[in-house]
């Protein structure tokens, strides 16, 4: 690929680390609180049931399809509400699940790669998630950051990554997406003008349906070692 990117924008979930794991934990971390403080709603929503339970909600409030944090409030407010408990306890419910939702484990080449790649280039954090990077400890990492929830979109549609290409003020051709989905991150950024790499950790075979990455890597390490090895440093304004 002969292109030179002047920026990057870097999916987060399951391109810096893997997200069950996470999840799983705040999952587990919730359900607790719930025990000790709404034992009602926790012997009726335990860890399956809530999960059930916030998918429901997930189908029920489409206008919410891009806002992880409200679909979740809201289904511990149903639940509380649904079991007796007081549904003034929505948001201790959700920082028991929130803290643990930010406490992640890294792919092993991640955080190296991270900042390399930011020593050298403006990165945008851009993700349908709601992962905290200062919680995480990466924010210094990023120039900005482009959430589905404060965007009102989500990926793949391209306004998303064109709001994500107008705050590091770059055309969407300056841009490199980088993301582990073939349709969220590759295939989105494809519709909105802008090249990708893949990181394809699993290696797994590209689905024939959708428009290829420009680049593809096992790690993000990988990646940072091609752009070593092709590309000088990028302009400066």
């Amino acid at each position: 690929m002969d292109f030179v990117p002047r920026a990057l924008s870097l999916d987060l979930d399951d391109t810096l680390w893997p997200i069950w794991p996470a999840i799983e934990r705040a999952e587990l971390a919730l359900h607790a609180f719930l025990s000790e403080r709404c034992p009602r709603t926790a012997a009726k929503y335990p860890i399956v049931a809530m999960r059930e339970l916030r998918e429901r909600i997930a189908a029920d409030y489409p206008e919410y399809a891009h806002d992880f944090t409200r679909q979740r409030k809201l289904s511990l407010e149903h639940a509380l509400r649904d079991s007796g408990d007081d549904q003034g306890h929505a948001d201790e419910a959700f920082e028991a699940f929130y803290s643990h939702r930010n406490r992640i484990d890294f792919y092993p080449d991640a955080l190296a790669a991270l900042e390399r790649l930011a020593a050298r280039y403006p990165i945008a954090a851009l993700t349908n998630g709601n992962a905290d990077l200062a919680r995480i400890g990466i924010a210094g990492h990023f120039a900005v950051y482009v959430s589905a929830r404060g965007e009102g979109h989500a990926k793949p549609d391209a306004p998303i990554f064109h709001a994500t290409c107008t705050k590091l003020g770059v055309s969407p051709d300056q841009l490199l997406h980088i993301g582990d989905d073939p349709l969220l991150d590759i295939a989105g950024a494809a519709r909105a003008g802008i090249r990708s790499c893949w990181i394809n950790r699993r290696e797994e075979t590209w689905p024939d349906h959708l428009p290829r990455p420009d680049l593809e890597f096992t790690t993000l390490a990988a990646l940072a070692d091609w752009l070593d090895a092709h590309h000088s440093l990028p302009e400066t304004a």
